[in-house]
């Protein structure tokens, strides 16, 4: 027989048994998604943090651990561990050999929850990201210029509080939005970021000089306490940042400043951290590594129960085949045709799951996706092409076919003359 005949006979199988091959499809289905889902999840979220050019190289900050500073600063999702003097940026910025780009960040305060960030408009001209891309402002906007009191926001900010070109709105002290701690300060927005499928998306940016100037703000980058807040000019010595953001200059000028700069800050001195961006979250990621192995497990244990479910179900349809199978015997089939039947029918019922798998991918993938951009920015990419998505389908194909080695093994020993005695 064929391999279309034999295809006929499954597919009118699978009609006449529609109830119990849905289920299991759909199980299979489950299987599959998750596991693709798990294992492209975890390849696009350790790309991002890991591999993916965030615009800087390092970090510095006062004494921490460099996780801290990289959450904070980065991807804003920490707290300062406290603030640096101005002078400090100065000379990182204009003595420091091998320092390409330095760029001061002040924070403390929020609105509704979403970070605010003082820099200098540096950030806007030199700073770039992933693949070299500039920030770009949304058409009409600018870049905050002489006016302490203007805002560029950016693009998931802007979607989530409805911050426009134009909108008016007033900070609220601290990193955690309260309602009680609402400044008295306006701040007009004049700019809006392009979208960047990055922390940068999540961040209101305000010049440095008005985050000095905000109110209950003090001053102590020269040891004494100074209000900035009605100042007509604040003194470089009373000014201080919360971290300073670092760009060395590329390897082949000198591929030994980040680790000699790193060496000299952490090792040699007690007062300042120095943290290396890719270094920090690749070290985080392999320390948290058993979280997406015990995920992994997880998945292919669903693939073992999906199994069991083609063998469950080929198997209790056994004994109504019986008399199928004795009749196609005395029609000239051998038992080998028998025995391919049924682990082509489990195999069929694999690739059928497997490919309604992808609707589950794609369900699982966009709610992932959108908790972790909700939390952190960066985006999930669920049309990205993984070797997952083939290597799923055929592991699948291959445990359906062995499963269905048990219920073809009992059909293959069909006794022809019992089973096409006459029914009574």
């Amino acid at each position: 027989m064929n391999i279309v005949g034999l295809l006929m006979i499954v597919l009118k199988s699978l009609r006449q048994h529609a109830l119990s091959t849905g289920v299991t499809v759909l199980s299979v289905a489950l299987a599959c998604g998750m596991m693709m889902s798990v294992f492209a999840i975890k390849t696009q979220t350790r790309d991002a943090f890991v591999i993916d050019d965030t615009g800087f190289d390092a970090v510095f900050g006062a004494r921490a651990s460099q996780l801290q500073l990289v959450l904070n600063c980065v991807y804003h999702l920490e707290k300062s561990p406290g603030n640096v003097p101005w002078s400090i940026y100065q000379f990182l910025k204009h003595q420091t050999p091998g320092v390409d780009l330095a760029v001061p960040y002040a924070v403390g305060d929020n609105f509704l929850g979403y970070r605010i960030v003082g820099t200098t408009d540096e950030f806007f001209e030199r700073f770039k990201y992933r693949d070299g891309r500039k920030i770009e402002i949304q058409s009409g906007g600018k870049v905050f210029g002489t006016d302490v009191r203007e805002a560029v926001v950016g693009s998931y900010v802007s979607q989530k509080t409805d911050l426009k070109l134009g909108s008016v709105f007033r900070p609220f002290h601290g990193l955690d939005y309260n309602p009680q701690e609402q400044h008295e300060q306006e701040y007009k927005v004049v700019g809006v970021l392009k979208p960047t499928n990055s922390p940068n998306d999540h961040v209101i940016w305000i010049p440095i000089d008005s985050m000095f100037r905000m109110e209950g703000h003090v001053l102590r980058g020269g040891g004494a306490e100074f209000e900035a807040r009605d100042a007509p000019e604040i003194p470089d010595q009373f000014k201080e940042v919360s971290a300073v953001m670092i760009r060395f200059v590329p390897p082949e000028v000198d591929p030994m400043v980040g680790f000699n700069l790193s060496q000299k800050i952490n090792y040699q001195g007690k007062k300042y951290t120095l943290a290396p961006v890719a270094e920090v979250m690749l070290t985080f990621f392999n320390k948290v590594g058993w979280v997406t192995l015990v995920l992994e497990l997880v998945a292919y244990l669903v693939v073992v129960v999906a199994a069991a479910g083609i063998l469950a179900s080929i198997y209790n349809t056994m004994n109504e085949r019986r008399r199928e199978f004795a009749i196609l015997r005395a029609l000239g089939a051998r038992k080998g045709t028998v025995f391919t039947i049924i682990v082509l029918q489990s195999a069929v019922i694999a690739l059928l799951g497997s490919l309604v798998g992808f609707i589950f991918y794609a369900a699982i993938v966009l709610g992932a996706a959108h908790v972790i951009r909700d939390q952190v920015g960066v985006m999930i990419d669920i049309l990205r092409m993984d070797p997952i998505f083939w290597i799923t389908p055929l592991l699948m194909v291959v445990v359906g076919g062995l499963a269905g080695i048990i219920p073809a093994i009992k059909a293959y020993q069909t006794d022809v003359a019992t089973n096409l005695s006459p029914l009574s």
